[in-house]
């Protein structure tokens, strides 16, 4: 990122609605402003008067690798190894499956317990698929590096985890995995754009991502797969998409592999999705990730030390140490889940993890001190006064 003047917080660039203090960044990254104008020019000129020739014209056909390189910035990757398209659950399967055919006679997949369930449902789903004695095994997160051995043929892990906000040592466990031979896959989907991130370093084979969360990408924004620079030019894709072939336009019959990471490309980009994507990357050449990480863990705390102070009946499960967790805090209650909804009803929008997990994400581009204070507050007279005890919050919603 650039050496640039700012101030954190940035709340002048987001469309925040008056009086809402938005915990829930984790989840869902708020509307930067003038996502909507640049979406408004791309339907009614690029498509609107383009049409087709908006492929060529406005270069919709390279988006997946210009966005991928703005990701790459943020994650600590070269230019040229990541690419966009798809959802993240899709990212995951063409990783992992690529990682399994890098260990051919090896059948074990490794995650941890508090990985997010769709990447496990991934695995399952590949298993089933392959048969061949495959299997997936899932240990506690502190027995990760320990489990390593050489019946492992990758190692699924997600750095941060979605429920406790738990950081695993990115580092240390990749080089415990290639001491074993294991091929390392990263779901970064709780970290890109929420710490410093340096996958160069890390010297991961493989990771995989969402942007609708810290990146602000919008609901639906696409995903992006890194793949590392000796890696991509051999792995074999599992989904061989027409645009990950070497020459779509030539319409072979046969599927012959672009070079490097073009080759995880499947189908048609999402080209307005892309757009919104783009433009919400752009704030990110202002901003140090390493000032915007120092503010998050300092937000963080200020957090768990009032609410301890002032909520009773609130237990943290988060670690307490702001080293070994990413940008967001999360509590169990009895009644998570209608303390939660009285709190939206009054403004402070955190969301709930079953079974009894209160999560609350601190994104400092937006998340000043004086907004914790005012949370607490709120949460405060939500417990005390018990208002989660209202038919209203007790009534479960399709999403929590």
């Amino acid at each position: 990122m650039k050496d640039a003047a700012y101030t954190l917080p940035m709340k002048d660039r987001f469309e925040l609605p008056p009086g809402m203090i938005y915990l829930d960044g984790n989840s869902l990254g708020p509307l930067p402003k003038g996502t909507s104008d640049r979406l408004q020019t791309m339907v009614a000129q690029e498509w609107g008067q383009h049409l087709i020739t908006g492929w060529n014209r406005d270069g919709w056909m390279e988006q997946p690798a210009r966005v991928g390189n703005m990701i790459a910035r943020l994650i600590g990757a070269p230019e040229g190894s990541v690419t966009m398209g798809d959802t993240l659950s899709v990212k995951v399967y063409q990783a992992l499956s690529a990682a399994l055919k890098m260990r051919p006679e090896r059948r074990v997949i490794l995650s941890d317990s508090g990985n997010f369930p769709s990447d496990l449902y991934m695995a399952q789903g590949l298993i089933r698929q392959l048969g061949q004695g495959y299997q997936l095994r899932v240990v506690a997160p502190e027995e990760v590096g320990d489990a390593m051995d050489d019946t492992i043929a990758v190692a699924m892990i997600t750095q941060v985890d979605y429920r406790t906000g738990r950081m695993h040592d990115m580092a240390e466990i990749t080089r415990a995995a290639h001491a074993a031979g294991v091929v390392m896959l990263w779901d970064l989907a709780h970290s890109a754009g929420a710490l410093p991130v340096d996958l160069a370093t890390a010297n991961c084979e493989f990771a995989v991502g969402c942007t609708y969360k810290y990146l602000n990408g919008g609901p639906g924004a696409p995903a992006f797969i890194y793949a590392r620079s000796d890696v991509a030019p051999i792995m074999e894709p599992a989904l061989a998409g027409w645009l990950g072939h070497d020459a779509p336009f030539a319409f072979e019959p046969d599927y012959r592999p672009a070079p490097g990471i073009a080759r995880m490309r499947v189908g048609t980009p999402p080209v307005m999705q892309m757009t919104a994507l783009e433009h919400a990357l752009s704030i990110w050449d202002e901003v140090d990730m390493n000032a915007l990480r120092a503010a998050s863990i300092a937000l963080c705390d200020l957090f768990i030390s009032e609410v301890e102070a002032r909520c009773p009946g609130l237990t943290l499960v988060s670690p307490r140490d702001g080293a070994e967790r990413g940008s967001q805090v999360s509590f169990a209650f009895e009644h998570g889940y209608a303390a939660m909804q009285a709190l939206i009803d009054r403004k402070v929008i955190g969301d709930f993890r079953a079974p009894n997990i209160m999560r609350f994400g601190f994104t400092p581009l937006y998340i000043d001190e004086g907004d914790v204070l005012k949370a607490v507050d709120v949460l405060e007279q939500v417990v005390r006064n018990r208002l989660w005890d209202n038919a209203v919050y007790q009534r479960k919603a399709l999403v929590t």
